[in-house]
């Protein structure tokens, strides 16, 4: 399987943006279909924004959508998650997940067998 880290998170204002960027070691993550998910508190995790093998294909929660964008580069073997108007609740632990497949654009957490060991996002009011 491949290994996934994630780096990028932080304390910000509501309204700031971050960028997280998730890196992957041990296999080319050309063969993966992508996604990003964030678990808060008490929560369970849910489903952020996914994005197909080659890019091509972008998929987001309606609570993201029109403020988050995934990304990926391959050759660089690492996703990305730009998170602009931020919210406070957007506070979560957010991790980036790998399916290996080239197939569907999942959005369950089951569908996704890699998992990166989450990195912080607090959002002040």
């Amino acid at each position: 399987q491949v290994q996934l880290v994630e780096s990028g998170g932080g304390l910000v204002q509501a309204g700031g943006s971050l960028r997280l960027s998730c890196a992957a070691s041990g296999r080319t993550l050309s063969s993966y279909t992508m996604g990003w998910f964030r678990q808060a508190p008490g929560k369970e995790r849910e489903f952020v924004a996914g994005i197909s093998w080659n890019g091509g294909s972008t998929y987001y929660a309606g609570s993201v959508k029109g403020r988050f964008t995934i990304s990926r580069d391959n050759p660089k073997n690492t996703v990305y998650l730009q998170m602009n108007s931020l919210k406070s609740e957007d506070t979560a632990v957010y991790y980036c997940a790998g399916a290996e497949s080239r197939l569907g654009l999942p959005s369950i957490p089951d569908r996704f067998g890699s998992w990166g060991q989450g990195t912080q996002v607090t959002v002040s009011s």
